[in-house]
């Protein structure tokens, strides 16, 4: 009998720079939707990949010296790029496309072809405002006070030659695919694509495909100087990684149709462009478009260009990736948005792996070793306090599967740890110490609990290892499972474990989190973090207000040189100058600049200072002028240069 086939993709991702968690979020989850239908026994296809041409790209890679391709291959291809990303969080993606891949290419260029020639694409001239950020043309009507409705930055004016795909067209048939059933979830999407884009003011419109202000894309064939835009484009990789228009893969027939995976500022894109682009060229819909919701930080969703992003870098190297895995699909509701906190991750780290899992799996591998040297006798003997346990565990798969295949990780997550908590507590019913205090009247009924706990560690295992299959493995060698009890099928009844089996106290799968001190190191590490960010020099604007000359030359400079110099009592900012002013009487200025400078370092030198400002009291003490120098930020602190002149320069010399 043949498996059942699943395509599943995430969206192809844009590298314009490194990719943050929220990009994780939505990848770890398709991965775990993808090893869930593998561990059904479903043939399984994931894809994901780079969405890689554009006048973005074009314009960052001029920035940063490099070509287009250049600049796209070190943020896909480098080191902590975004291949290296999927390696460390565990992806199991079976293909991964890139739009500058050459049988993509050939690809969209025959589909262009295509929609061109049976009359869905023709030429005209563009008028209106685009969004380089978003890469979106919209209307005067479509903007949001004026900015892009999709990011909220700057639009600017665009005329130029374009070609456009008759979407107009299909607006009666992708209202009726929306309003159809389940295509599109969650079902509050419905509205807002129907609402906000077919029956909005203007209604559907036809679609920009080709432009002509950039070179960085796939060429049209049939009229080199337009490049493809990236509707086709983008959107096209999930049938061209098929295979579709090109002869690299043979696996259209068998794969397609898919189900996507999509943040939900990219669902309109998917749920009406790419179906509408589909039923020009005559082929299958998608099973399904399901747009997640964002994740939120300080109140808004993390965006690149924003800067407040989080590293899945940090986070998988300090707590682990399958910790990590675990608190992106375990915490926030799929579909919804989520407020991501440090403290959050930390907590769902303590409470549910270390205290819940952690604890479940130590406790009982410790118990078996100590009480019966690792290997649980055959006479067993039930007890009353079994039942609940045993039935509640019983029915997990089918509450699990369900679930799932609503793609709702969340509530499947619920309850692996609804029948683990339950086993915790099975544990305090039973008190397997206190039984363990006459093994001969006890024994049999002590190997029963640890038997029931071991079976619950092995279900539990085999429906956690989607989200965290390293762990899983882990938790397999402790209590001893085989290959044969790790299986979708062995978990479909209770008492599959064998019950001598060899079970070993091994290390803390999860240990606990100091959060109190974490999160000030997590504090630490963003703001090192922040002013590695910032540019290395920041010079500050000039005056807009002007000076009129005869002001200026009321200023006094003249050339000093520093006879001493010293630290001023009881301030941390001043040092205090004797200078040669030229007059033959000594000088004295303050200035607080002991934070760049030794007071030693500073003697003998020739400064130039402002002479006829009348004098003030610091610390006590008359400040008779200000030396001049030149500030600037450097990564986000300022840094202070005296101005030191040539010392052929004589004391009092005007400069002017």
């Amino acid at each position: 009998m043949s498996r059942e086939r699943f395509y599943i993709t995430t969206p192809i991702y844009y590298p314009s720079d490194k990719l943050h968690i929220g990009h994780t979020y939505c990848t770890v989850a398709t991965d775990a939707f993808a090893r869930y239908k593998r561990l059904r026994g479903c043939e399984v296809m994931f894809l994901t990949g780079t969405d890689e041409h554009g006048q973005k790209i074009e314009e960052k890679a001029k920035a940063a010296g490099l070509t287009p391709q250049e600049f796209v291959d070190r943020i896909v291809e480098g080191e902590g790029g975004i291949l290296d990303l999927w390696k460390l969080m565990n992806i199991s993606n079976d293909r991964f496309i890139r739009t500058t891949d050459d049988y993509h290419v050939k690809s969209i260029q025959y589909i262009f072809r295509r929609m061109y020639e049976n009359g869905d694409i023709y030429k005209d001239k563009y008028v209106g405002k685009y969004c380089t950020p978003c890469e979106s043309f919209w209307t005067d009507s479509q903007l949001k006070d004026g900015k892009c409705p999709d990011c909220g930055r700057d639009v600017t004016d665009a005329e130029e030659e374009a070609y456009f795909f008759r979407l107009s067209k299909y607006k009666d048939r992708v209202r009726e695919l929306l309003l159809s059933g389940d295509f599109l979830e969650p079902a509050s999407r419905v509205n807002e694509m129907i609402h906000n884009f077919i029956d909005c003011e203007g209604g559907l419109q036809d679609l920009c495909v080709s432009r002509t202000s950039f070179k960085w894309g796939i060429p049209v064939d049939f009229d080199p100087g337009h490049v493809v835009y990236v509707w086709i484009d983008a959107l096209s990789n999930y049938i061209t990684a098929l295979g579709y228009g090109n002869d690299r893969y043979d696996d259209y027939e068998k794969f397609w149709p898919a189900v996507h995976i999509v943040g939900k500022e990219i669902v309109r894109f998917h749920s009406i462009i790419w179906p509408a682009m589909l039923m020009s060229l005559g082929e299958p819909l998608p099973k399904k478009v399901f747009g997640h919701g964002w994740l939120i930080i300080d109140g808004g969703k993390m965006s690149k260009s924003k800067g407040n992003v989080v590293d899945p870098y940090m986070l998988a190297e300090r707590y682990g990736v399958d910790a990590l895995r675990f608190f992106l699909m375990r915490t926030f509701p799929f579909g919804s948005d989520g407020n991501f906190t440090n403290e959050l991750l930390l907590n769902t780290i303590n409470n549910d792996l270390a205290n819940d899992l952690g604890n479940l799996v130590s406790r009982t591998t410790a118990m078996a070793q100590k009480y019966f040297g690792g290997t649980l006798p055959a006479n067993q003997a039930e007890g009353a306090e079994d039942a609940e346990l045993i039935a509640l565990a019983s029915g997990l798969r089918s509450r699990y599967e369900d679930a799932m295949e609503k793609f709702a990780p969340h509530r499947a997550l619920d309850e692996v740890f609804r029948v683990i908590q339950r086993a915790n507590k099975y544990i305090d019913e039973t008190t397997p110490w206190t039984l363990a205090k006459d093994m001969e009247l006890n024994g049999a009924r002590l190997a029963r609990v640890l038997y029931n706990l071991l079976e619950v560690c092995r279900i539990a295992g085999v429906l956690l290892t989607p989200f965290m299959p390293e762990s899983c493995r882990g938790i397999f060698e402790q209590i001893g499972a085989p290959e044969n009890v790790r299986t979708w099928d062995s978990v479909a009844s209770w008492g599959n474990m064998d019950a001598n089996a060899a079970v070993t106290k091994g290390d803390a799968l999860f240990p606990r989190i100091d959060v109190k001190a974490e999160l000030e190191e997590l504090e630490n590490i963003a703001e090192a973090a922040k002013k590695a960010a910032l540019p290395d020099i920041e010079i500050e604007p000039q005056s807009d207000e002007t000076v009129d000359f005869d002001t200026f030359c009321k200023s006094d400079f003249r050339a000093v040189k520093v006879k001493s110099c010293e630290a001023v009592p009881k301030s941390d900012k001043l040092l205090k100058f004797t200078l040669d002013d030229g007059t033959g009487k000594d000088r004295q200025i303050l200035s607080g600049i002991r934070k760049w400078y030794e007071p030693e370092q500073l003697v003998g030198k020739t400064l130039v200072a402002i002479v006829n400002l009348p004098p003030r009291k610091m610390m006590g003490l008359d400040s008779c002028g200000m030396l001049i120098s030149a500030v600037h930020q450097k990564r986000g602190e300022e840094e202070l240069n005296l101005i030191i002149v040539d010392d052929k320069i004589p004391a009092g010399a005007k400069l002017c």
